[in-house]
């Protein structure tokens, strides 16, 4: 093929070199064959050609409920996110509805805990108070409530322990199963089990079928790596262990194929949705998920950690907070998540009506 463009020929002869320089005529003959560029030209033919979607209903917000606190408190290490006395949770919920957000994952922080964690299954639990309080608003909306004990025990761990400190996995079965019946009793939509204790999918599915809630479904934690991008969620919860870790049942972030197990165990007990937690650092994960289940909806968690570095960079000036929140959203989905749990997604969700 002719030369084309501007060329420097250099000739070295001995220690003596000299250049020329000469310009090389277009071959006009010379085919493109694909100018990929003709689709990028304008935000409406990229708009069109667009291959991921993200719209505000694909957005799940998450909201902390307290009993502790009288009055709305912003989270020290999560900017712009809150903790929600019962009485004022129809006021986030209400702007979660405006900007057309898919759903709400409901979180407690009981004002008493013990070592069974009894609020987490209660009637008048923070949990159940709050949907009853959402409902009687007039919130048509989508509810789902996360089953876990960690938030009410006073050790802090996510099922029962003994004298040793040991998580004994068949004996918090139950205690998960009370608490997503209390859930689904209060006007829960979808319970979401994030334990990770083995056999809780069918334990909750059992016990949800035998007290008449055939219709609710299980959206399961099923792949929750034992991360270190929980830490400002913890912060918020008060949900941190007082001794030990989350290493025994949660995932070792170095284990991938292991996701795909954990995955069927929980589609097999009765799982209706899955999940992938922490979503950003596994992104990897949240593909080989899509592809190994096709056919199950799936949903990734952009966790609090994720959340905070991008406040504190945005904060600093470092990066355009909008720009890259939503390039994260758009990286979730077109890893293959259906849904997307996000601190971000009130704002989002106007970005992206605004355009």
């Amino acid at each position: 093929m002719p030369l084309t463009g501007f060329h420097v020929l250099q000739y070295r002869r001995g220690i003596s070199s000299f250049s020329v320089a000469m310009t090389i005529t277009p071959n006009p003959s010379m085919q493109i064959s694909a100018r990929l560029r003709r689709t990028r030209g304008s935000e409406g033919v990229r708009k069109l050609v667009r291959e991921a979607t993200l719209t505000p209903a694909d957005l799940v917000l998450p909201i902390f409920v307290s009993e502790v606190d009288e009055e709305v408190v912003e989270i020290g290490s999560m900017p712009g996110v809150y903790r929600w006395p019962i009485e004022r949770v129809p006021e986030i919920v209400e702007s979660a509805e405006a900007v057309g957000v898919g759903a709400i994952l409901l979180f407690g922080i009981p004002e008493e805990k013990n070592p069974e964690g009894h609020q987490a299954s209660a009637k008048d639990g923070i949990i159940q108070q709050a949907i009853r309080t959402i409902r009687n608003n007039g919130f048509k909306g989508v509810v789902i409530t996360d089953v876990c004990l960690c938030e009410y025990t006073d050790h802090g761990h996510c099922g029962l322990v003994d004298q040793d400190g040991t998580i004994l996995n068949d004996a918090s079965l139950s205690r998960l199963a009370e608490t997503a019946i209390s859930h689904a009793e209060a006007g829960a939509d979808i319970v979401a089990p994030s334990a990770m204790m083995d056999g809780q999918v069918a334990a909750i599915r059992t016990a949800l079928d035998a007290t008449g809630f055939i219709n609710i479904p299980i959206l399961s934690y099923s792949v929750k790596y034992a991360s270190a991008y929980y830490g400002p969620f913890r912060e918020a919860a008060d949900g941190s262990p007082t001794f030990g870790d989350r290493r025994s049942h949660q995932m070792d972030p170095a284990n991938g194929r292991e996701a795909e197990r954990e995955h069927e165990a929980d589609v097999t007990e009765g799982a209706d949705l899955i999940m992938v937690k922490p979503g950003l650092a596994y992104l990897d994960v949240v593909r080989r998920s899509r592809e190994a289940f096709p056919a199950m909806p799936l949903v990734a968690y952009n966790v609090s950690g994720e959340y905070s570095m991008v406040k504190a960079a945005a904060a600093n000036g470092w990066l355009d907070e909008r720009a890259i929140v939503l390039e994260t959203l758009f990286a979730f989905r077109r890893a293959g998540a259906d849904l997307v749990i996000t601190y971000h997604a009130l704002d989002a969700a106007r970005w992206l009506e605004e355009g």
